[in-house]
């Protein structure tokens, strides 16, 4: 017989869970309900917690006007579970005595690829200029400790790109943090590209050229 705790195949959790809400997004398990109003999200997060509590398993949930995502693993295996397979039947049925819509189309699980030829020395960088942690899972990715940012992960390039890269990425930091995180992205490899628009935004890369911005509200139309 299975333990609680034993990791399960994603077609076997995709099985288990109710369609009309639950998706598995790497590694995870997602649904995403709409909302008449901000109160009753709120209840319905109130209830999950209430749950949650219960089972001694907690999902991340993210509340906003109109819309409420729960998502659900086990840390402590890296993937999923007999109880995040539990949890989402109860989820499901609170959902759907608040006679709750599903909104799958919003469930969704961004990432960023970084290519690098290096990975060792690239990956430094953008542990810094993010604010990132490690995943013990997987040494190649990064993770927003708020669970909130994208994951950043690196992949093996066996030749160098001799154009320019055709995106960045912007990172919004408080004002008052920012000079601390240009420091520790140079401190962990990178380099300074340009100041010119400081304090708005700092542009720096990786040691292969890749660009992150720190950027801030201040010196902007809207300041």
């Amino acid at each position: 017989m299975a333990d609680a705790t034993d990791l399960l195949p994603h077609s076997v959790v995709t099985d288990a869970v109710d369609a009309r809400h639950w998706r598995v997004l790497l590694g995870t398990l997602r649904a995403t309900y709409r909302t008449p109003d901000f109160a009753t999200g709120a209840a319905f997060v109130a209830r999950v917690a209430q749950a949650a509590d219960a089972a001694n398993h907690h999902p991340d949930v993210l509340l906003r006007w109109g819309q409420v995502t729960v998502t659900t693993s086990s840390h402590d295996v890296g993937g999923l579970t007999q109880r995040d397979v539990d949890l989402a039947a109860t989820v499901t049925a609170l959902a759907d005595e608040l006679a709750l819509e599903p909104a799958v189309p919003a469930s969704e699980v961004l990432e960023i690829a970084v290519d690098a030829l290096d990975i060792p020395a690239v990956r430094p960088f953008w542990k810094a200029v993010l604010a990132y942690r490690d995943v013990p899972t997987d040494p190649d990715a990064l993770v927003d400790p708020a669970g909130t940012g994208p994951a950043v992960w690196f992949q093996q390039m066996d030749a160098a790109r001799p154009q320019r890269n055709r995106i960045h990425v912007d990172v919004t930091v408080p004002h008052d943090l920012a000079e601390e995180r240009v420091a520790a992205a140079i401190a962990a490899g990178g380099r300074l590209v340009s100041d010119h628009a400081v304090p708005a935004f700092w542009v720096l890369a990786d040691p292969e050229g890749n660009e992150a911005c720190v950027c801030t509200w201040q010196a902007r139309p809207s300041a």
